[in-house]
Protein backbone atom coordinates (compact mmCIF):
# COMPACT_ATOMS: atom_id res chain seq x y z
CA UNK A 1 0.00 0.00 0.00
CA UNK A 2 1.75 3.28 -1.14
CA UNK A 3 1.57 6.15 1.64
CA UNK A 4 2.58 8.60 -0.78
CA UNK A 5 -0.26 11.36 -1.11
CA UNK A 6 -1.04 14.07 -3.60
CA UNK A 7 -0.99 14.38 -7.44
CA UNK A 8 0.74 11.84 -9.74
CA UNK A 9 4.44 12.07 -9.33
CA UNK A 10 6.05 14.21 -12.50
CA UNK A 11 8.22 12.58 -15.32
CA UNK A 12 11.33 10.56 -13.86
CA UNK A 13 10.14 10.52 -10.08
CA UNK A 14 9.04 7.27 -8.44
CA UNK A 15 6.60 6.48 -5.74
CA UNK A 16 8.24 4.95 -2.75
CA UNK A 17 7.21 2.83 0.35
CA UNK A 18 8.59 4.70 3.25
CA UNK A 19 9.91 2.61 5.28
CA UNK A 20 11.38 2.83 9.08
CA UNK A 21 15.17 4.72 8.75
CA UNK A 22 13.05 7.20 6.07
CA UNK A 23 12.93 11.02 6.28
CA UNK A 24 9.23 11.13 5.99
CA UNK A 25 7.08 14.85 6.16
CA UNK A 26 4.79 17.18 4.64
CA UNK A 27 5.35 19.53 2.03
CA UNK A 28 1.99 21.97 1.98
CA UNK A 29 1.19 23.63 -1.51
CA UNK A 30 -0.27 27.14 -0.54
CA UNK A 31 -1.19 27.94 -3.87
CA UNK A 32 -3.85 25.13 -4.05
CA UNK A 33 -5.14 25.67 -0.70
CA UNK A 34 -8.67 26.78 -0.40
CA UNK A 35 -9.26 26.94 3.18
CA UNK A 36 -11.87 24.31 3.85
CA UNK A 37 -10.10 23.53 7.28
CA UNK A 38 -11.07 19.62 6.44
CA UNK A 39 -7.29 19.05 7.50
CA UNK A 40 -7.83 21.13 11.33
CA UNK A 41 -11.37 18.68 11.98
CA UNK A 42 -9.44 15.38 10.42
CA UNK A 43 -6.40 16.42 12.62
CA UNK A 44 -8.52 17.02 15.96
CA UNK A 45 -10.84 13.38 15.15
CA UNK A 46 -8.46 11.03 14.57
CA UNK A 47 -5.70 12.38 17.55
CA UNK A 48 -8.92 13.30 19.68
CA UNK A 49 -7.31 16.92 20.11
CA UNK A 50 -10.60 18.76 21.82
CA UNK A 51 -12.55 20.59 20.55
CA UNK A 52 -13.24 23.97 23.48
CA UNK A 53 -15.74 26.60 22.92
CA UNK A 54 -12.80 28.82 22.83
CA UNK A 55 -12.31 27.40 19.61
CA UNK A 56 -15.61 28.82 17.67
CA UNK A 57 -14.49 32.83 17.66
CA UNK A 58 -13.99 35.65 15.77
CA UNK A 59 -10.31 37.69 15.93
CA UNK A 60 -11.98 40.42 13.96
CA UNK A 61 -9.20 39.80 11.34
CA UNK A 62 -10.45 36.70 8.49
CA UNK A 63 -11.78 33.70 8.73
CA UNK A 64 -9.57 32.40 10.63
CA UNK A 65 -10.93 31.39 13.96
CA UNK A 66 -8.37 29.74 15.56
CA UNK A 67 -4.92 32.54 14.98
CA UNK A 68 -2.35 29.52 15.92
CA UNK A 69 -0.63 26.74 16.30
CA UNK A 70 -1.11 25.55 20.02
CA UNK A 71 -1.67 22.12 22.08
CA UNK A 72 -5.36 22.37 21.18
CA UNK A 73 -4.78 22.94 17.42
CA UNK A 74 -1.86 21.12 15.81
CA UNK A 75 -2.86 22.06 12.28
CA UNK A 76 -3.73 25.80 11.56
CA UNK A 77 -4.81 27.23 8.70
CA UNK A 78 -4.09 30.74 8.11
CA UNK A 79 -6.30 32.82 5.92
CA UNK A 80 -4.76 36.40 4.80
CA UNK A 81 -6.77 38.99 3.27
CA UNK A 82 -4.81 41.17 1.13
CA UNK A 83 -4.92 44.23 -0.98
CA UNK A 84 -2.05 44.20 -3.48
CA UNK A 85 -0.64 47.88 -5.25
CA UNK A 86 -2.59 47.34 -8.50
CA UNK A 87 -6.15 47.15 -5.95
CA UNK A 88 -6.84 43.13 -6.64
CA UNK A 89 -8.30 41.69 -3.49
CA UNK A 90 -6.35 38.48 -2.57
CA UNK A 91 -7.01 35.83 0.23
CA UNK A 92 -3.95 33.58 0.98
CA UNK A 93 -4.12 30.69 2.97
CA UNK A 94 -1.63 28.29 3.93
CA UNK A 95 -2.27 25.20 6.33
CA UNK A 96 0.94 24.94 8.90
CA UNK A 97 1.94 22.93 11.41
CA UNK A 98 4.98 21.26 13.32
CA UNK A 99 8.00 21.71 11.17
CA UNK A 100 9.58 18.56 12.67
CA UNK A 101 13.07 20.26 13.04
CA UNK A 102 16.43 18.00 12.45
CA UNK A 103 17.62 19.94 15.05
CA UNK A 104 14.90 20.50 17.09
CA UNK A 105 15.10 22.72 20.11
CA UNK A 106 12.29 21.60 21.95
CA UNK A 107 13.81 17.63 21.74
CA UNK A 108 17.30 19.59 23.54
CA UNK A 109 15.99 21.13 26.42
CA UNK A 110 13.08 18.07 27.51
CA UNK A 111 14.80 17.18 30.90
CA UNK A 112 12.68 14.13 31.30
CA UNK A 113 13.24 12.50 27.58
CA UNK A 114 9.72 13.06 26.54
CA UNK A 115 10.84 14.76 23.04
CA UNK A 116 12.20 12.36 20.45
CA UNK A 117 13.30 11.66 16.99
CA UNK A 118 11.32 8.82 15.76
CA UNK A 119 12.57 6.43 13.46
CA UNK A 120 10.88 8.17 10.33
CA UNK A 121 13.03 11.12 11.62
CA UNK A 122 9.73 13.01 13.22
CA UNK A 123 9.53 14.90 16.75
CA UNK A 124 6.75 13.28 18.88
CA UNK A 125 6.01 14.18 22.72
CA UNK A 126 4.83 11.28 25.01
CA UNK A 127 2.25 12.27 27.00
CA UNK A 128 2.87 10.03 29.91
CA UNK A 129 6.71 11.36 30.41
CA UNK A 130 6.22 14.91 30.04
CA UNK A 131 6.03 16.83 33.47
CA UNK A 132 5.01 19.95 32.09
CA UNK A 133 7.73 21.84 32.59
CA UNK A 134 7.45 24.25 29.44
CA UNK A 135 11.12 24.38 28.77
CA UNK A 136 10.11 23.51 25.13
CA UNK A 137 8.04 26.41 24.55
CA UNK A 138 10.36 29.05 24.36
CA UNK A 139 12.76 27.18 22.52
CA UNK A 140 10.41 26.38 19.64
CA UNK A 141 11.18 29.30 17.06
CA UNK A 142 7.76 28.68 15.25
CA UNK A 143 5.65 29.11 18.42
CA UNK A 144 4.31 25.42 17.65
CA UNK A 145 4.55 23.59 21.03
CA UNK A 146 2.38 24.56 24.62
CA UNK A 147 0.85 22.81 27.41
CA UNK A 148 -2.28 22.26 27.19
CA UNK A 149 -4.81 24.00 29.89
CA UNK A 150 -8.27 23.88 31.00
CA UNK A 151 -9.96 21.22 28.98
CA UNK A 152 -13.22 19.70 30.51
CA UNK A 153 -13.24 16.93 27.97
CA UNK A 154 -10.01 15.76 28.74
CA UNK A 155 -8.31 17.13 31.79
CA UNK A 156 -5.59 14.25 32.24
CA UNK A 157 -3.76 15.82 29.21
CA UNK A 158 -4.41 19.16 31.06
CA UNK A 159 -0.90 20.52 32.05
CA UNK A 160 1.08 18.51 29.37
CA UNK A 161 3.69 19.63 26.63
CA UNK A 162 1.08 19.21 22.75
CA UNK A 163 1.97 18.79 19.56
CA UNK A 164 1.51 17.49 15.83
CA UNK A 165 2.87 14.02 15.70
CA UNK A 166 3.04 13.54 12.33
CA UNK A 167 0.43 10.54 12.95
CA UNK A 168 3.27 8.43 14.46
CA UNK A 169 0.94 5.75 14.82
CA UNK A 170 -0.58 5.91 11.58
CA UNK A 171 2.65 5.96 9.82
CA UNK A 172 3.91 3.11 11.62
CA UNK A 173 0.57 0.99 10.35
CA UNK A 174 1.59 2.19 6.87
CA UNK A 175 -0.83 5.39 6.75
CA UNK A 176 -0.65 8.87 5.89
CA UNK A 177 -1.39 11.42 8.38
CA UNK A 178 -5.02 12.32 8.68
CA UNK A 179 -4.46 15.91 7.00
CA UNK A 180 -3.21 14.73 4.29
CA UNK A 181 -5.92 12.00 3.74
CA UNK A 182 -8.53 14.35 3.68
CA UNK A 183 -7.42 17.77 2.06
CA UNK A 184 -9.76 17.71 -0.94
CA UNK A 185 -7.05 19.48 -3.38
CA UNK A 186 -4.11 17.83 -2.36
CA UNK A 187 -2.50 21.20 -0.89
CA UNK A 188 -0.93 19.41 1.62
CA UNK A 189 0.93 16.07 0.88
CA UNK A 190 3.21 13.24 2.63
CA UNK A 191 5.81 11.28 1.83
CA UNK A 192 9.45 11.08 2.08
CA UNK A 193 11.67 13.95 1.95
CA UNK A 194 13.64 13.75 -1.00
CA UNK A 195 10.53 13.06 -3.14
CA UNK A 196 8.70 15.96 -1.84
CA UNK A 197 11.38 18.62 -1.86
CA UNK A 198 11.85 17.74 -5.65
CA UNK A 199 8.08 17.97 -6.29
CA UNK A 200 8.32 21.38 -4.81
CA UNK A 201 10.90 22.75 -6.90
CA UNK A 202 8.91 21.39 -9.71
CA UNK A 203 5.68 23.14 -8.75
CA UNK A 204 7.76 26.34 -8.03
CA UNK A 205 8.91 26.30 -11.42
CA UNK A 206 5.45 25.64 -13.14
CA UNK A 207 4.54 28.93 -11.12
CA UNK A 208 6.94 30.88 -12.07
CA UNK A 209 6.94 29.87 -15.70
CA UNK A 210 2.88 30.72 -15.54
CA UNK A 211 4.32 34.61 -14.01
CA UNK A 212 3.09 33.75 -10.53
CA UNK A 213 7.22 34.88 -9.92
CA UNK A 214 5.69 35.95 -6.21
CA UNK A 215 5.39 32.18 -5.25
CA UNK A 216 8.81 30.87 -3.38
CA UNK A 217 9.43 27.32 -0.91
CA UNK A 218 9.84 27.84 2.46
CA UNK A 219 11.82 25.47 4.62
CA UNK A 220 12.87 23.47 1.51
CA UNK A 221 16.70 23.97 1.70
CA UNK A 222 17.93 20.65 3.47
CA UNK A 223 21.95 21.76 3.62
CA UNK A 224 21.63 24.48 5.88
CA UNK A 225 18.29 25.68 7.03
CA UNK A 226 18.88 27.50 10.84
CA UNK A 227 16.79 24.18 11.77
CA UNK A 228 19.35 21.35 10.40
CA UNK A 229 16.70 20.70 8.14
CA UNK A 230 12.80 20.48 8.30
CA UNK A 231 10.43 17.73 7.79
CA UNK A 232 7.80 19.89 6.55
CA UNK A 233 8.51 22.21 3.71
CA UNK A 234 5.79 24.90 2.29
CA UNK A 235 5.40 26.78 -0.98
CA UNK A 236 4.28 30.19 -0.55
CA UNK A 237 2.14 33.39 -2.48
CA UNK A 238 4.48 35.88 -0.54
CA UNK A 239 7.22 36.45 2.45
CA UNK A 240 6.89 34.28 5.00
CA UNK A 241 6.55 37.24 7.27
CA UNK A 242 2.91 37.45 5.59
CA UNK A 243 1.59 34.23 7.08
CA UNK A 244 3.35 34.78 10.59
CA UNK A 245 6.21 32.63 9.31
CA UNK A 246 10.23 33.53 10.71
CA UNK A 247 11.99 34.89 7.49
CA UNK A 248 15.13 32.86 8.48
CA UNK A 249 14.47 30.68 11.61
CA UNK A 250 17.17 29.37 14.05
CA UNK A 251 17.41 26.69 16.08
CA UNK A 252 18.28 28.26 19.72
CA UNK A 253 20.27 25.40 20.75
CA UNK A 254 21.82 25.36 17.69
CA UNK A 255 25.25 26.32 19.27
CA UNK A 256 24.78 24.31 22.73
CA UNK A 257 27.32 21.68 22.17
CA UNK A 258 29.99 24.84 21.60
CA UNK A 259 28.58 27.29 24.46
CA UNK A 260 29.20 23.86 26.66
CA UNK A 261 32.54 23.24 25.54
CA UNK A 262 33.38 26.83 25.57
CA UNK A 263 32.41 27.25 29.28
CA UNK A 264 34.24 23.67 30.00
CA UNK A 265 37.50 24.99 28.87
CA UNK A 266 37.05 28.48 30.41
CA UNK A 267 35.88 26.75 34.05
CA UNK A 268 39.30 24.75 33.21
CA UNK A 269 41.48 28.05 33.15
CA UNK A 270 39.64 29.19 36.29
CA UNK A 271 40.51 26.14 38.14
CA UNK A 272 44.10 26.22 36.52
CA UNK A 273 44.75 29.66 37.68
CA UNK A 274 43.35 28.75 40.65
CA UNK A 275 45.63 25.94 41.48
CA UNK A 276 48.88 27.79 40.28
CA UNK A 277 47.83 30.60 42.74
CA UNK A 278 47.50 28.39 46.09
CA UNK A 279 51.03 26.78 44.34
CA UNK A 280 52.41 30.12 44.68
CA UNK A 281 51.78 31.01 47.99
CA UNK A 282 52.42 27.86 49.27
CA UNK A 283 56.57 28.61 48.52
Amino acid sequence: MAVISGPPPYPGEQVVQPRPGDELGFFTDSSICIGCKACEVACKQWNNVPVDLTDIRFLNASYDNTGELDANHWRHVAFVEQRRADGEFVWLMNSDVCKHCKEAACLDVCPTGAIFHTEFDTVVVQQDVCNGCGYCIPACPFGVISRREGVVSRPETNGIAQKCTLCYDRLSGGLEPACAQACPTKSIQFGPLPELRSRAGRRLETLHAEGRREARLYLADESDNGLGGAGSLFLLMDEPKTYGLPEHPVVPTRRLKEMWGAAAAAAGLVVAGVGLALSAGRR
